[in-house]
């Protein structure tokens, strides 16, 4: 009997680790999010392959940007391939693309859409997505480069919940050469999705340039201690976080916030209370910049009479009588 191959091993032992972290599935569905290119499909298999052993059933679901000639083909082999290997159910959601945000923001937004879509419609435990390790560090330089604060620098967590359905992510603490390894020794018919190495998207060029430089000059670790920076920044920042949520409460009083029970907080807390009361007032939180913050965060600490702070989705915020609160229109 031949050994099994090593890369398969680990991929098998993600995704297997991953699934005793959800709860007691009696016979639950997971579905895997798959695009056809090796990390996806390798996620594929061992999720078809572990799932059952676990008691979990396990489905697929490919999205169809419609963006590229033979799209739909290529949805159609990843769901055949699917069938064949028993997973049920398995479906190809066509989707349409937008313009806002761009086309890479667009084009996530849309297949995060078609996803949620089809785990609620499963009663789906949990969506699997096969994003690396090498994902995790593009997404850290990305953020760098940006100028993004400790929660964009946190990179991508391994669970998170959308619109009521949980995202897992068993790879990142893997190596995108061990997926591709691992379709390799499984013989499976990787698909390279040509966006990935199209120069007109950021993250296309920061795979294809960036971080390869970083690693000529600093070495194979840099992959590595950028992800494992992103899992340092994500236990901080949740730990700011839940300071935030329970610092907002006692803010709050009729009308909107208390300034000098905001002004009383250190500036990481400050600055997370306002970002969130300024999300439930309406501003998307992708809108929200540093910049908006900042400037509410002004009212509080550097007023001088200013006028009020505008947000995205014409979202007002003004300094009344001590207090902090949303214009009505």
């Amino acid at each position: 009997m031949a050994a099994l191959h090593p890369a398969v091993a680990r991929t098998r032992t993600a995704v297997s680790a991953l699934l005793r972290q959800l709860p007691t599935p009696h016979g639950g569905l997971v579905l895997v999010a798959c695009s056809g290119g090796a990390d996806s499909l390798a996620l594929a298999a061992a999720a078809a392959f572990v799932g059952p052993r676990l008691g979990w059933r396990v489905g697929l679901v490919t999205v169809d940007h419609g963006l590229q000639q033979g799209s739909a083909q290529q949805a159609e082999r990843v769901a055949a391939w699917a069938r064949e290997r028993g997973m049920q159910p398995v479906e190809v959601s066509t989707v349409t693309v937008g313009t806002e945000g761009g086309p890479e923001a667009a084009a996530r937004d849309a297949r995060y859409d078609a996803l949620v879509e089809a785990a609620r419609r499963h009663a789906a435990a949990a969506v699997l997505l096969g994003h690396t390790r090498d994902d995790q560090a593009e997404t850290v330089l990305l953020a760098l480069a940006r100028g993004s604060g400790p929660r964009g620098l946190s990179g991508m967590p391994v669970h998170r919940d959308q619109a009521g359905v949980r995202f897992s992510r068993p790879f990142l603490d893997l190596p995108r050469a061990d997926c591709r390894a691992a379709c390799a020794a499984q013989h499976l018919a990787q698909w390279d999705d040509p966006h990935n190495t199209d120069p007109a998207y950021a993250r296309s060029r920061v795979r294809a340039e960036a971080l390869p430089a970083l690693i000529a000059t600093l070495g194979e670790g840099v992959v590595a201690n950028l992800a494992r920076t992103a899992g340092l920044l994500a236990q901080d920042t949740a730990y700011l976080d839940e300071l935030a949520a329970t610092a907002l409460a006692t803010c709050r009083v009729p009308g909107g916030l208390s300034v000098s029970a905001l002004r009383d907080l250190p500036a990481p807390v400050r600055t997370r209370v306002l970002h969130e009361w300024a999300a439930e007032l309406g501003a998307p939180r992708t809108a929200l910049s540093h910049r908006h913050v900042e400037a509410m965060n002004a009212l509080v600490t550097a007023w001088r009479g200013q006028g009020p702070v505008y947000l995205p989705s014409a979202v007002t915020v003004t300094r009344s009588a001590g207090l902090l609160v949303p214009v009505v229109a």
